[in-house]
């Protein structure tokens, strides 16, 4: 028997097949293809929406961003690699038409639209609303850490800076020793010349002087830091403990379908208050309709609570834990009860703490009392397991404790509906990141990172949408919504 073979490449076609015969009924591209349709280019503001009367034409801003969307949906990013998809596969061939536009093209379209593309993940998110795809009950909120186009090696802190600068006075000033007492010791058996020292000697002070530039520019600034490829990217501490110059993305996710309903792209390197900024961003969203807030410790700010519940909005918030000097679990602030009626702590060891006075900050006030005990800390059998201080241990109670712990109690007693916290944000993120390939930034500045972040999540939402109503109904729904447009 035979093996299956495959037809001639040099047999001619009497009636040559239709490129749409290769793209069956449920393939995504024609998803893309109706999504883009209906989208009114000109309101998105899309560049070249209008054509000049004179001059080369452009391209239809609508075949760039189908030739985008089906890049971040199926882990093509780079505008080189989209420009290699239009000439070879079949599917892209089909969405555009045969048009072959070079990656200098491409990459202008995604730097040249930036607001645009933030606006069309916004006009998605509104047919999501409009298809009843958002629960508008329970949302999660996290951030994530997204690498940014700039190595360690080109951030600078002052630290950095300091430390570079004093190695290189060190090496001129072992250059010039040398230079003085014209007795060279090298490794090699060929000793440099004067001359060859001397190029070195002015190098080592161009990459001072390029470093003091860098200190001056950090002064004027009042920031810690100076990426010197992306300005607007910091060093930032990942989950698994690694340091890399990266940008914090905040996402809100919805619980009905783990569709991201908002993001929004940050310097800052934790998250704390951000909270009350996304929710208030989701509520408005949503139509001003209050719903619950679930979000990790790293939110956990008082300030940030409260305003959620002034809002009509019920936060879920996991306490942050103080660990004391020791590092002993068993005498972590946690473990120091407090007693409403006398208004003491009572510690691990059943010691009583008084108040002794208020704790105070300059920017904020006061933070809150401190209590402490440091007769019954004396002869304490656990002061070493408690604390290192010699006199004993002090406890501050927040100025919003009372508030705090009723945010705790709630979290304590719906545990159950914490615990699904990680699969709803979670998702996006490990998608994104890790199915997509997705986990760093290829653009520079926040505007257009934040344009590129855009792509991706409009990308698995629609992927997420597509899971849901399935290929066709969701065309159908399109083909619907364009319909008005065409009459």
């Amino acid at each position: 028997m035979g093996y299956i073979k495959g037809e001639e490449r040099t047999q001619s076609i009497l009636f040559p097949e239709s490129i749409d015969d290769y793209i069956s009924e449920e393939n995504s591209v024609r998803v893309i293809e109706e999504y883009v349709e209906q989208l009114d280019m000109k309101q998105l503001e899309f560049k070249k929406v209008l054509c000049s009367s004179t001059g080369r034409p452009p391209y239809n801003p609508r075949d760039l961003l189908k030739l985008y969307l089906y890049g971040y949906l199926n882990r093509v990013r780079s505008s080189r690699r989209l420009e290699q998809e239009a000439a070879r596969n079949i599917e892209v061939i089909w969405l555009l038409k045969k048009l072959k536009p070079d990656f200098k093209t491409i990459a202008d379209f995604r730097k040249d639209n930036k607001k645009a593309l933030k606006l069309v993940f916004r006009e998605f998110s509104k047919l999501c609303d409009q298809w009843d795809l958002f629960g508008k009950e329970l949302v999660a909120i996290d951030g994530s850490k997204f690498r940014a186009c700039n190595s360690k090696r080109n951030n600078y802190s002052t630290k950095k800076l300091e430390r570079n600068i004093k190695h290189i006075d060190e090496k001129i000033e072992k250059y010039m020793q040398e230079l003085e007492d014209g007795d060279l010791v090298e490794a090699s058996d060929r000793k440099p010349t004067a001359q060859e020292i001397e190029k070195r000697i002015q190098e080592l002070k161009s990459r001072k002087q390029k470093y003091e530039t860098y200190q001056k520019q950090l002064i004027q600034s009042e920031k810690n830091e100076i990426s010197t490829t992306d300005p607007d990217a910091r060093l930032m501490c990942n989950n698994n403990n690694n340091v890399d110059v990266s940008y914090n993305v905040q996402t809100t996710v919805d619980a009905k379908h783990k569709l991201i309903a908002d993001f929004k792209v940050t310097q800052k390197p934790n998250d704390l208050g951000e909270l009350d900024n996304m929710a208030l961003r989701a509520k408005k969203l949503f139509g001003g309709k209050d719903f619950e807030a679930l979000a990790d410790k790293g939110y956990y700010k008082a300030s940030d609570l409260k305003k959620c519940v002034e809002n009509g909005i019920t936060p879920y918030v996991t306490k942050q834990i103080y660990s004391n000097g020791t590092g002993d679990k068993d005498f972590y602030t946690d473990k120091f009860q407090y007693d409403k009626d006398k208004k003491i702590y009572i510690c691990p060891a059943g010691k009583e703490l008084y108040y002794y006075r208020n704790r105070t900050r300059k920017d904020k006030g006061i933070i809150g009392p401190e209590y402490r005990n440091y007769e019954a800390c004396k002869n304490c059998e656990c002061k070493t397991r408690c604390t290192k201080s010699k006199k004993g241990r002090t406890i501050c109670r927040h100025v919003d404790q009372d508030f705090l712990d009723t945010i705790d109690l709630a979290v304590e007693l719906n545990m159950e509906k914490y615990k699904q916290r990680q699969m709803i944000v979670e998702h996006p993120f490990g998608t994104i990141k890790r199915s997509w390939g997705a986990y760093y930034f290829l653009t520079k500045r926040k505007a257009s990172v934040s344009a590129e972040i855009s792509l991706s999540f409009l990308a698995y939402n629609l992927k997420r949408v597509m899971n849901i109503l399935g290929i066709k109904e969701l065309i159908r729904r399109l083909q619907e919504k364009r319909q008005p447009v065409l009459a």
